[in-house]
């Protein structure tokens, strides 16, 4: 298979399923604490890792560099924004969550300016950022009269649009790893980041979860982290991280509609045309003159 076609193929599956997580983080916090969720997120996403490694004859590296490296992808890339979404989706629809998450894009492209030296701005990407901004903000102004979300809540979730931004560019200065090495090594230090900052996560009483509940859970350590994460890196070490902000194209619409269909969150005119200008404003800044 050529290898561009490939690249978009992944992305697509990437932006199905990270589309697909804003409706499950949703389901999840109807039972789960938001520590839970983003600890059983990547305590489960370690367990189907394993022994995937092990089938491929693949280890884990032994430098203290590499253990570093998988700390700053489990903390910016991982604990971090989970929990920012999963705090901000207790006061907002997970459509709105979705819709937030096109901010992602817009902050790589300046810092793919200052870190990334083949990948300057320029008047395309400049007016499509301004644009794009112009459509968040048009969200928050009736977000504070709107009772289905709280300006804090999308505050939270816009911050961990900026922390995936972050590890998106830290992803592509660091040097490459193999896919399955890196999502494991970042999800065993992950989990033992987060039992060890809450250590409260393990009373559950297992007799009481509800299976909406805890299937959205296990669905998205399985699909949502572990399998979405080794896309992730194969996409950065292969095309590039500003070609993989060309998820946020779509993974706004797919979580709003889903928030829409399923749990019949309200579609308001507001969000509608904000989406619309924020994604007008992404493709604007793919231009290429």
């Amino acid at each position: 298979m050529n290898q561009l076609l490939r690249n978009y193929l992944l992305l697509l599956s990437l932006v199905l399923i990270w589309g697909s997580s804003f409706l499950l983080n949703n389901r999840s916090l109807t039972f789960f604490t938001p520590e839970q969720v983003v600890t059983s997120r990547l305590l489960i996403g370690l367990i189907v890792m394993i022994p995937v490694l092990f089938a491929t004859r693949r280890s884990l590296p032994k430098s203290l560099q590499s253990w570093l490296h998988f700390f700053i992808f489990a903390t910016v890339g991982s604990i971090i924004p989970f929990s920012l979404i999963s705090y901000g989706q207790l006061t907002i629809t997970s459509g709105m969550a979705g819709l937030l998450m096109s901010l992602m894009p817009l902050v790589t492209l300046i810092l793919a300016h200052f870190f990334l030296p083949n990948d300057k701005l320029n008047q395309y990407k400049l007016i499509g950022f301004i644009l794009g901004i112009t459509g968040v903000l048009f969200i928050l102004g009736p977000s504070i009269l709107n009772s289905y979300n709280t300006v804090f809540g999308i505050l939270l979730v816009l911050a961990a649009a900026c922390s995936y931004s972050f590890n998106t560019i830290i992803t592509n200065r660091l040097p490459s790893y193999d896919p399955l090495i890196a999502c494991t090594g970042t999800f065993l230090v992950g989990t033992i980041l987060c039992f060890l900052i809450w250590p409260q996560v393990t009373s559950v009483q297992f007799q009481d979860i509800p299976l909406i509940a805890g299937s959205s859970v296990i669905a998205m350590g399985i699909f949502q982290t572990a399998l979405a994460g080794v896309i992730y890196f194969y996409i950065i070490n292969n095309a590039g991280a500003t070609f993989l902000s060309n998820i946020n194209y779509l993974i706004p619409v797919v979580a709003y509609l889903l928030g829409a269909f399923v749990l019949a969150e309200p579609i308001l005119w507001h969000d509608l045309f904000a989406l619309i200008v924020i994604v007008s404003g992404i493709l604007l800044s793919r231009y290429r003159s």
